[in-house]
């Protein structure tokens, strides 16, 4: 009987999130304005400011290998990730708390380095870490992060506030971090020199913060989310929170560099990739039908990154679908990352 029992692996991530909702208290607090489901839990201050807190855990060989990332790499894109959380939201990153299991072989220059990445990936955006713990574990790093942040009470974006006929962007390009992991996978540290940008996506995220905040100031974006686990899977999160459907234009969507080699070499088509790629950590916004785009058009050219539309907000009852170059619609499976079913 105890071999039939259900697994975590036969649910996933995101069912095991809907069991934890299912089982914790509904919370009656009016304060806290933002509780499971979203990028990072909102908490009210006062009545012009609100408090955001999110964590992050990076389990070594689950999200990085210490043969092809050095410790600095490591310190500064595990804090990186938490602080696309609090991008993602149009909020500013003020306090980390770091908690770290640690094998006893880990050589200690290495911790040390570790921290160092960590602290500057924070000086970037005059943020600190005030505590944390620390424990030993067998054989693997284990990094663990929460963060704190803030944003004006009426200004801070969420995943639930895309309406019908709004318009869909996204930063940057995607596919970038899931290219440069497989080039890693494929050549290790010796990957040709072309492909520099790609590995470095990968190692070396860069949370949008500053954009976050100028897209959320406008007072024109109705939802946003980071790209962590994938093109579709996060607009699909957009689309369930919101109660809507979508359609994604494939000819606009932007596409990385070497898609033609990459997909040679790994595999993997560049539409796959444009989807279903995981951990670029650009964020994909809705805007009002009738916003004024050349506000966006500004931030970009302020912040020499790439803006993008790539699609409108349809109706739940038209669904999710990918318009293709040849006008066909393409129902899209929200297939990504999933730390349970990898």
């Amino acid at each position: 009987m105890h071999s039939l029992e259900m697994k975590v692996s036969d649910v996933g991530e995101f069912g095991l999130i809907n069991r934890i909702q299912k089982i914790l208290p509904t919370i009656r607090d009016e304060n806290v304005l933002l509780g499971i489901g979203d990028d990072t839990a909102v908490i009210k201050i006062d009545e012009n400011r609100v408090q955001l807190l999110t964590c992050d855990i990076q389990v070594e060989d689950q999200h990085f290998q210490l043969d092809q990332i050095s410790p600095y790499q490591l310190g500064r894109r595990a804090m990186a990730v938490n602080l696309s959380d609090i991008a993602a939201m149009g909020g500013t990153p003020r306090y980390a708390l770091i908690s770290l299991g640690i094998p006893p072989s880990f050589p200690l220059s290495d911790f040390e380095t570790l921290i160092q990445g960590m602290r500057e990936q924070l000086d970037e955006f005059s943020a600190h870490v005030i505590g944390g713990n620390l424990s030993g574990t067998s054989e693997k790093l284990v990094i663990d992060i929460t963060l704190i942040g803030e944003a004006r009470h009426n200004r801070f974006l969420t995943r639930s506030g895309a309406r019908v006929r709004d318009r869909i962007f996204v930063t940057g390009t995607l596919g970038a971090s899931r290219a440069g992991y497989y080039l890693l996978k494929k050549f290790g540290l010796q990957y040709p020199e072309k492909f520099e940008q790609l590995v470095q996506s990968h190692l070396q995220p860069i949370p949008r913060i500053e954009l976050g905040r100028q897209i959320a100031a406008t007072g024109m974006a109705t939802a946003m989310i980071d790209i962590s686990d994938g093109l579709a899977s996060d607009l699909n999160h957009i689309c369930q929170m919101s109660g809507v459907g979508a359609e994604l234009y494939q000819s606009q969507i932007p596409v990385i560099e070497h898609s033609i080699e990459i997909e040679k070499i790994t595999g993997k088509s560049f539409q796959d990739l444009m989807l279903h790629a995981s951990e670029d950590y650009e964020l994909l916004f809705t805007l009002k039908k009738d916003a004024n785009i050349n506000l966006i058009k500004k931030i970009s050219t302020q912040y020499n990154h790439a803006i993008t539309e790539i699609g409108r907000i349809a109706t739940k009852s038209e669904g999710y679908h990918l318009i293709t170059q040849n006008k066909e619609k393409i129902p899209i499976k929200p297939t990504g990352w999933d730390h349970f079913l990898q």
